[in-house]
């Protein structure tokens, strides 16, 4: 019997279908081959511990539209435009507020540098008892790093956060380490990790700024732009499970034309979070939300403030 890992669209970690459960990672019967998907383009990979010469400044200037009439529930929010790194608006863009799955942010560009896109994974015991949402990773099975990876920014999988941990660094608390450094080389003064999936709140923290000034920074990588646009990918899986399905948590997708990233978040104490990007008539904007009770209209409203004003 073929089994398929259907994976619901939920917002962040912690979330399983808009609601924070135990329960991810079941399988359900369905006969289905799907073809291998095709990689995004092939990119030189280096690994070493953090970056070179990273920029000297991801964003800058007072907010461009400050005093435009734009109605924002979320308390802290900011759209950039990604090209430039200009500010455009902002609500308490140096708020420290907790990130939920938005941290993955970070555990994919660290871990994109340092583990080879085709690399045979083996999963750690550890990785399969992270709490709340995982894909179901079992101890000692083998899978390609690059299913990990849109594992980990569509479906959200908190095991797939750690095993790309361990397998970039050999630790999580080494990977944590590095994360740390990384935000302190890109100028993130307020930021700071305390795991690779942002399941704890507790110590994990950043802002509207610098999540926008790293999800620039992010964007540079070629294969990281193409998973966080992605809507929908099969992929095959070794028996019993056979293949999966990861769905994008992010419903922006979907819900806003020219919409191509980036990733949604939610614990009890940080509440909806979102990173989203757009790109309209060759411009790309990227806004954050951060503890929202709709992040998907007030980032439609960012977005379509700073387009309105090109």
């Amino acid at each position: 019997m073929l089994v398929l890992l259907v994976v619901l669209a939920a917002a962040g970690a912690g979330v399983w279908f808009g609601r924070h459960s135990a329960t991810a990672g079941q399988h359900h019967s369905v006969a289905l081959h799907p073809a291998k998907p095709k990689p995004p383009p092939a990119q030189k990979v280096s690994h070493r511990h953090p970056t070179a010469q990273p920029p000297t400044r991801l964003l800058y200037g007072t907010p461009l539209l400050a005093g435009a009439q734009v109605r924002v529930r979320a308390p802290a929010a900011i759209v950039v435009d990604a090209d430039t790194g200009r500010v455009l608006w902002a609500e308490r863009p140096h708020q420290r507020r907790k990130i939920a799955s938005l941290t993955k942010i970070m555990t994919a560009t660290l871990a994109l540098r340092e583990v080879p896109w085709q690399s045979r994974i083996t999963v750690a015991r550890s990785v399969t008892r992270v709490p709340l949402v995982r894909e179901g990773l079992r101890t000692g099975e083998h899978a390609r790093a690059w299913k990990l990876f849109y594992a980990l920014l569509l479906f959200s999988g908190n095991d797939d956060a750690n095993q790309l941990a361990i397998s970039s660094a050999g630790s999580v608390h080494a990977f944590l380490r590095e994360m740390n450094a990384e935000a302190r080389e890109l100028g993130l003064r307020d930021t700071h990790y305390t795991s690779p999936s942002g399941i704890r709140d507790h110590g994990n923290y950043s802002t509207p700024w610098d999540l926008a000034a790293l999800t620039r920074y992010a964007f540079r990588n070629p294969r990281f732009n193409q998973l966080v646009r992605t809507k929908e990918i099969h992929v095959r899986w070794a028996a019993p499970t056979n293949s999966k399905i990861y769905v994008n948590n992010n419903f922006l997708l979907h819900l806003y034309t020219g919409a191509n990233g980036v990733k949604t978040g939610y614990t009890h104490e940080s509440g909806w979070c979102l990173v989203a990007s757009a790109t309209k008539h060759g411009r790309r904007l990227i806004a954050v939300v951060l503890d929202s009770p709709n992040m998907y209209a007030d980032a439609r409203r960012l977005l379509n403030l700073g387009f309105s004003r090109g």
